[in-house]
């Protein structure tokens, strides 16, 4: 099979197991009564991202090839995540919080690295065969984000968004792609003199950044762009969900489907790729990073706008917009640390970038979202408006202060 081929479906497979789960596990939650809960199962996310990453990155490099890591952490984590779907089926609403949450957080642990792994394994792969990372890699990474889509399709489709059936088709997605992995190139151990530190693998050395007044506004924004993150993938999914209880709404394709009307953010998102260029040599980097923050302004003021009836249209433009707050500083923020860091510490400066917005952000993020909704659910329901404009409200702040603070060295990022 051509390697692009395999590697495509190496993508598609490792986004699948996220996209079976991740936008709709709130929805699930809500149904067996842990609805309070559901900002702790997106923190650990968070919180096995600032470290495991890492560590899985050390015993790759020194002990155990990529492709093999990379099958053992499928295996694990869809272990664990069939052993949630097990403990979810068989107690049903009497479901202990406790128990879910150890097990799927298991299982995150085991997940997460192989976002990393994943890409060390193609990269090598395309290296060995002579190619252009840079050319090659991006049409295949597309595959990734096509198969999060399916898999949040399957599971609305199936009606398994709001039961445990969710962790199941994760978990098997999991076992698959365990079983796929022998079959990938073999990945390289590195030499004794390439092995890198525990230092330099946990980008410990990036932090003497944080010297640097231009740097350490740059990564504090990072994390409190990370926040919003999880606020949508969280909640947004049983915000839509929650107009089943309203009459009007209860036979509209948005809430009959709510997983498939969330993932137009994904289309959104592999769009918005292809105009990254265009704006970063139109509006330069600052300003390509603001339109990303506005944008998630707008994408949380019209989830609180919007309706699944004559207010689809805010919706569908919410979902729209989420490619360009997600894409536009994600990856022009990683070209701005890649453009002003030295080369010996750049790696670990991405690291860090990575572990601010994913790790630290998302972390915060999760358990400001769930505060958020928790203090505004009440005996007749959530005030959704409510939290989406104060969402909204955060996300205007974080830009208009970044707007005034951040003060980048134009000639570092011209050089």
């Amino acid at each position: 099979m051509n390697l692009k081929v395999r590697l495509a479906l190496l993508n598609y497979l490792e986004f699948a197991v996220w996209g079976a789960y991740l936008t709709c596990v709130g929805v699930y939650l809500t149904k067996i009564g842990m609805a309070s809960m559901i900002g702790y199962f997106f923190m650990i996310q968070g919180i096995v991202s600032i470290f495991m990453p890492a560590i899985m990155g050390i015993i790759a490099d020194r002990w155990v090839p990529a492709q093999r890591l990379l099958g053992l952490c499928h295996l694990m984590a869809g272990l664990f995540m069939l052993a949630a779907a097990w403990y979810g089926y068989t107690e049903g609403n009497n479901s202990e919080f406790a128990v879910l949450f150890s097990l799927y957080s298991i299982s995150m642990a085991f997940y997460m690295p192989t976002l990393a792994l994943t890409n060390s394994v193609a990269y090598s792969a395309l290296v060995k065969a002579g190619m252009d990372t840079v050319k090659d890699f991006p049409p295949i990474r597309v595959f990734g984000t096509i198969g999060f889509i399916c898999a949040m399709w399957f599971v609305d489709i199936t009606g398994f968004m709001s039961n445990h059936n969710q962790f199941v088709t994760s978990g098997v997605l999991s076992l698959l792609l365990f079983l796929y992995t022998f079959t990938l190139p073999a990945c390289p151990i590195a030499r004794d003199g390439d092995k890198q530190s525990f230092v330099d693998a946990f980008g410990l050395k990036a932090f003497s950044l944080f010297r640097h007044k231009d740097m350490a506004i740059f990564f504090i924004f990072s994390a409190l762009l990370g926040v919003c993150l999880q606020i949508t993938n969280g909640f947004a999914t049983p915000y839509i969900e929650s107009f089943k209880s309203m009459t009007e709404y209860v036979d509209t394709f948005g809430v009959q489907h709510a997983n498939i009307l969330y993932s137009l953010s994904q289309v959104s998102e592999t769009c918005c790729i292809l105009l990254i260029p265009f704006f970063m040599k139109r509006f330069g980097i600052k300003n390509v990073m603001l339109i990303a923050m506005f944008a998630w302004v707008f994408r949380f003021g019209l989830l609180g706008a919007g309706n699944p009836g004559n207010g689809v249209w805010l919706f569908i433009a919410s979902m729209i917009i989420y490619g360009v707050a997600f894409d536009f500083f994600n990856i022009s923020g990683s070209l701005f640390v890649d453009k002003t860091t030295d080369a010996s510490i750049r790696s670990s400066a991405q690291g860090l970038f990575m572990m601010m917005t994913n790790g630290v952000g998302a972390t915060v993020g999760a358990l400001i979202a769930q505060a958020v909704v928790t203090l505004h659910t009440s005996s007749e329901g959530v005030e959704w408006k409510t939290c989406w404009y104060i969402f909204a409200a955060y996300a205007l702040t974080v830009g208009v202060l970044f707007a005034l603070v951040f003060r980048p060295n134009k000639d570092k990022l011209n050089k």
